[in-house]
């Protein structure tokens, strides 16, 4: 039986009018991304000047509260690097997915129930699990049995500390203290109150990376590097003269 296709003539005869496949129907223009703006600018006084201004502080409403938030310095226990009338930016971003307040770290916190009522400004020296101590025989406070240079950023002519303590930090909590010791309440005076002095972690508010104000004082606040050497909670110290690399912010 032959089973090959047999060729036929095509059919070039026209196909009448009525039989041919509507073109597909041009789609309706996208609207303008402004358009829902429009009756607005033409509603309210200044008309897109308006607009944009409004836009502009939902936006940075929307900064502020989920990103960064301006704190004002209202008193000396941050000198010399955070002097009363400077405004910092907190990061607030800095200890969400996964990140944790390091020592160095100047943080911004509520202290009520801890400190007093409302927000305040110290630098963590140690967090939770480790052993803080003052003061060694050259008047230094130790963390993990590690003596902690602050020369750098210490108030000049302050002592790390007049007030004695030997205290294990709970985790999930932070020790602090301000920078101008003379000049600063911090857990050093809180050690016998609720917490022992000790910030929840929960309580922070953010990491203050930047002075914005005044001008001639903006910088951006670095971790220092005299915890680089700290050994971590629970592990030996390493020999005094064991090489070390400097800490980066994490």
């Amino acid at each position: 039986m032959d089973t090959e296709a047999q060729p036929t003539e095509r059919d070039r005869s026209p196909r009448p009018s009525d039989t041919e496949e509507p073109s597909e129907p041009e789609r309706p223009e996208g609207r303008s991304r402004f358009a829902l703006a429009a009756p607005i600018a033409q509603w309210v006084p200044g008309g897109w000047l308006t607009v944009a201004v409004l836009a502009l502080l939902m936006c940075l409403l929307l900064v502020f509260t989920f990103v960064l938030q301006p704190f004002r310095i209202p008193s000396g226990s941050m000198e010399n690097g955070l002097r009363i009338g400077d405004r910092v930016l907190a990061n607030k971003l800095a200890y969400r997915f996964g990140g944790r307040p390091q020592r160095g770290d100047i943080v911004v916190f509520d202290g009520t129930g801890y400190f007093g009522h409302g927000d305040y400004i110290k630098r963590v020296v140690g967090v939770g699990g480790d052993h803080v101590v003052c003061c060694d025989g050259e008047g230094r406070i130790e963390v993990n049995d590690r003596p902690v240079d602050e020369s750098a950023f210490l108030y000049p002519g302050d002592r790390p500390s007049t007030v004695r303590f030997d205290v294990v930090v709970p985790e999930g909590r932070l020790f602090v203290l301000g920078d101008h010791r003379s000049d600063s309440s911090d857990s050093r005076d809180h050690l016998g109150s609720p917490g022992g002095g000790m910030v929840p972690v929960s309580e922070v508010i953010g990491r203050a990376d930047w002075i914005v104000w005044p001008f001639g004082h903006a910088t951006h606040l670095d971790r220092p590097g005299a915890y680089a050497r700290v050994p971590a909670a629970g592990r030996d110290a390493a020999p005094a003269d064991a090489p070390t690399a400097e800490g980066g912010r994490g």
